[in-house]
């Protein structure tokens, strides 16, 4: 794949949502081109029909990318959801990211919907809280220790990354922009060096990065 070649992907996003920075992450760490364009919702923009024709749930992120065909209605081929995102971008402009074996898909599965279910009314819940000047509710703080006991517990032995093996994957990706913040809600001080260290090692990728912390 020729990176060069490519025209700019088109990025929806809210900075500072981690749902928007896994995908603006994985562009960037496969050095794809893209725009990001900011969507306003404290304002409401994603209640509009020009977005909501985009996405009729009224979510960010979506992604457009115009090196595709042509999507349903003839325009630009438009994507919703961070984590199909990621497994589109993966499968199409980087199948090294996928994972090839069975096993390795259902385990992977597994952790997009850890990123879906105590991630997201968990640690980025405490988190949001967090960064807006509120206390974070006490489920969102019990579901984020719950999981970030998961995930050190998984990485406690010498595993580098979340699916294994030498090279990071799309479960990293996915995982890695809340819980990153996970110490803006009192959640990352009494973990140990495995987590971390995980989060060191995403850090440290080419094409790496961070997630902006302020609204």
């Amino acid at each position: 794949m020729n990176a060069q070649a490519l025209k700019p992907f088109i990025l929806h996003r809210m900075a500072v949502s981690g749902h928007c920075h896994r995908v603006q992450l994985m562009l960037s760490l496969l050095g794809l081109p893209y725009e990001a364009v900011d969507v306003d919702l404290p304002g409401g923009a994603q209640r509009r029909p020009e977005f909501l024709a985009l996405n009729p749930l009224g979510q960010v992120p979506v992604l457009q990318d115009p090196n595709a065909e042509a999507g349903e209605d003839g325009g630009l081929l438009t994507l919703v959801d961070s984590n199909a995102i990621l497994v589109y971008l993966a499968q199409r402009y980087a199948p090294a990211w996928w994972p090839a074996s069975p096993l390795a898909q259902a385990r992977l599965q597994r952790w997009f919907s850890l990123a879906a279910g105590l991630l997201d009314f968990g640690v980025a819940a405490a988190r949001f809280a967090a960064i807006t000047g509120r206390e974070p509710s006490p489920e969102s703080l019990a579901r984020g220790a719950r999981l970030l006991d998961f995930m050190q517990a998984e990485l406690g032995d010498g595993r580098r990354w979340l699916l294994g093996g030498e090279a990071p994957g799309l479960a990293d990706v996915a995982l890695y922009s809340y819980c990153s913040q996970a110490h803006l809600a009192g959640l990352l001080q009494t973990r140990q060096a495995p987590l971390r260290d995980w989060l060191a090692r995403v850090e440290a990728l080419p094409g790496f990065i961070p997630l902006p912390d302020r609204l």
